[in-house]
């Protein structure tokens, strides 16, 4: 099994054996879309972030966070990497473009020297993969959150899931999208796969926000993870449908594609600001998982084993 790239550096998968949040923010600005809650900023948060991550650490093991703020959405490798070794948590960072009310002039073509082609596209990308983000030496670990808004993707947003696909197939790194509460998975999986991508090297996001239990099996039956990743946004949708949902998946025979996490992507989300925290998937959910029949197995499964298939692009079992 591949090393994961975590900001410090290469790690064995073997050294993850707690569980992992397969889908969060640590360094986030997305108030340029007129929401200026929606900020954790790493000079006033990164504090009470790592506050959080260490005492997950200690109470439930908590070893690995995948990080999906990607180009656009006020990424900070540097804040990701004091943030992993203070707190003792390891963390995988990502390049990419989230959906197109986020698009830097790179990707819409309206700034000096931005280019719009796919084939630009993935040279970027590759670029960052290869040789570090933002002038830090931190290498991503994952072509993420990959957003389209809507059933089908915008030209803009199909141009960068053609580039991400290509800039995975370059490099090993797996994709985790953005589907905006959960529609337009199948098109995305179609549209990376389609350019050569197998599909178990693709997440698709915020499968819990949409109460469709084909979708989430045909995605799965593809060979694609499907991510219950907003686990705790009650004002999205309840913990009750997340868990209904859930079960139905793994009753269908499907446990092995599912990933689990909060994204948590304001600073209100935060435990110390009266928020459910990057801990409400231990505290809350996953007893109520519990409760309805799910074993040690495969609550190890869920949270662990699974994305470490995913981040490595295994199709062996992990241990």
């Amino acid at each position: 099994m591949h090393a994961l790239r975590t900001v410090a550096g290469p790690l064995s998968p073997a050294r993850i054996r707690g569980p992992v949040l397969a889908h969060e923010h640590l360094a986030l600005d997305l108030g340029r879309a007129g929401d200026p809650e929606a900020r954790l900023d790493p000079a006033r948060h990164a504090e009470p972030v790592t506050a959080e991550l260490a005492a997950l650490r200690e109470q439930y093991g908590l070893a690995l966070v995948v990080e999906l703020t990607c180009r656009g959405m006020g990424r900070d490798a540097g804040a990701l990497r004091r943030i992993a070794e203070a707190s003792g948590v390891a963390v995988v960072a990502a390049t990419g473009w989230y959906y197109a009310a986020f698009h830097p002039p790179e990707v819409t073509g309206a700034g000096p020297g931005g280019g719009t082609r796919a084939e630009d596209l993935t040279e970027l990308l590759v670029r960052e993969i290869t040789g570090g983000l933002d002038g830090t030496g931190v290498r991503p670990g994952v072509l993420g959150e990959i957003g389209s808004h809507g059933e089908l993707p915008s030209p803009a947003e199909h141009r960068v899931f053609a580039a991400s696909s290509a800039a995975a197939l370059a490099t090993g790194l797996p994709v985790s999208t953005h589907a905006q509460l959960g529609r337009g998975g199948l098109a995305q999986l179609k549209l990376l796969t389609d350019g050569g991508l197998p599909a178990h090297r693709v997440c698709i996001g915020h499968q819990d926000l949409l109460d469709d239990p084909g979708t989430h099996r045909e995605l799965a039956a593809a060979g694609a993870y499907v991510a219950f990743d907003t686990i705790g946004k009650e004002s999205y949708q309840s913990d009750a449908t997340r868990l209904r949902l859930l079960l139905a998946l793994v009753e269908a025979g499907h446990g092995d594609r599912a990933l689990l996490s909060c994204d948590i992507s304001r600073h209100s989300y935060l435990r110390g600001e009266g928020g459910q925290g990057y801990g409400h998937l231990f505290r809350s959910f996953l007893p109520r998982l519990r409760a309805a029949g799910a074993d040690d197995d495969l609550i190890d499964l869920l949270t662990r084993r699974n994305p470490l298939r995913f981040l490595t692009g295994s199709t062996a079992e992990v241990n």
